[in-house]
């Protein structure tokens, strides 16, 4: 490898998935490095917090050695590195009824980072080619073009790898079964491209019965989120996989779940072919110990924080979900090279206020 200074174009350039460790580090870090040194600059709440919390944050040898901020500070605070008058886009998180969201802000140059990064991660798996698309949503969901709910960026975004795009559900988020039988009777037993976030596609797909048998066997599912709903069922991604496969034909090897957050672009982890959740080229996974955010081991369970090269326009570059997962391993030999892993579930609510008391120092 030369010592060739990399950049996000450089990036985005490469065939996805394909940097193995010690490369992935070497052109990450300089580009973290330069987004650490930005928000420092644009961005005060940032610096703040890398000043007191993190004291030797000028010290940066590695992208473990990167500061962080939580998630849930986007939910109280207006954090961005750009203008009033460079916002071009805002998203907000999908949370609960009452819970206050976080609010992302884009300027264009952002959004347009975002949506090359994400066509770079699904076509690794979707090919080139767009396919008839069948969304498991609403269309009422991403009429507001300025304003997105992490729903609506997940379905804009999903959007451009399809055609003759279908929504199943009507604005009043009830299945439409005349769309639906519509855009099967011409595409039954196609190739096709159906897209929802996981507990609407367990919803309104397998929880119905419908008048027609369907036969999606040649179909690929992407889905995402909701799967606390599901594990309250007792439902993992195996039974998930299966039950798909005998309602529908959907071959296992054809959905993809993936993991990734509004606030940070950049940063969606697909599912591999063992059935884990791969960092992209530009994105990458640190797990910490909740009570002292030391590092931990591939194969022990932590807090998850998430690294990502693209977020110029917010503070989003480095930070630590609320997810409990764990590293599974490194650069497997098929092609598919980073760090892959799972996640386990939510972190409990007292190794949450710990690191909200860490944090109130500033």
């Amino acid at each position: 490898m030369s010592k060739h200074i990399y950049t996000i174009e450089d990036l985005l350039s490469l065939p996805q998935f394909s940097l193995p460790k010690d490369q992935k580090e070497n052109i990450l870090l300089p580009l973290v490095q330069d987004l650490h040194l930005h928000h420092t600059i644009n961005c005060n709440q940032y610096k703040k917090i890398s000043d007191i919390v993190f004291q030797n944050s000028q010290k940066i040898n590695s992208l473990a050695d990167m500061p962080f901020l939580p998630v849930s500070l986007f939910k109280n605070y207006d954090l961005k590195s750009i203008s009033d008058d460079s916002i071009y886009k805002v998203l907000t998180s999908s949370g609960t009824t009452g819970q206050v969201p976080s609010r992302i802000y884009l300027d264009k140059q952002a959004a347009s980072l975002q949506q090359a990064s994400l066509s770079k991660v699904m076509t690794h798996i979707l090919g080139t080619e767009r396919l008839p698309m069948l969304i498991v949503d609403s269309i009422s969901v991403v009429k507001d073009r300025t304003s997105f709910s992490a729903r609506g960026a997940g379905i804009l975004g999903m959007s451009v790898f399809g055609k003759k795009h279908q929504y199943i559900l009507d604005e009043e988020f009830e299945l439409d079964e005349f769309a639906l039988d519509q855009f099967m009777e011409q595409f039954n037993g196609k190739k096709i491209l159906i897209f929802g976030f996981t507990f609407m596609v367990w919803q309104y797909l397998m929880q119905r019965p419908f008048r027609s048998k369907f036969d999606l066997s040649k179909a690929i599912l992407i889905h995402s989120g909701g799967w606390k709903k599901l594990q309250d069922m007792a439902l993992d991604n195996f039974i998930f996989k299966k039950k798909l496969y005998d309602k529908f034909s959907i071959k296992p090897d054809n959905v993809f779940n993936f993991y990734g957050m509004i606030e940070q672009i950049g940063s969606v982890f697909i599912e591999n072919e063992k059935g884990f959740l791969h960092c992209s080229n530009f994105s990458e996974i640190i797990i910490r110990n909740p009570k002292d955010f030391s590092i931990q081991p591939h194969g022990v369970e932590g807090l998850v924080q998430v690294i990502s090269a693209l977020p110029k326009s917010y503070p989003g570059h480095s930070l630590l979900t609320e997810d409990i997962g764990v590293i599974e391993g490194e650069d497997i030999d098929n092609g598919w090279q980073g760090k892959y892993f799972r996640i386990l579930g939510r972190a409990k609510k007292a190794e949450l206020r710990g690191c909200s008391d860490t944090f109130k120092k500033n």
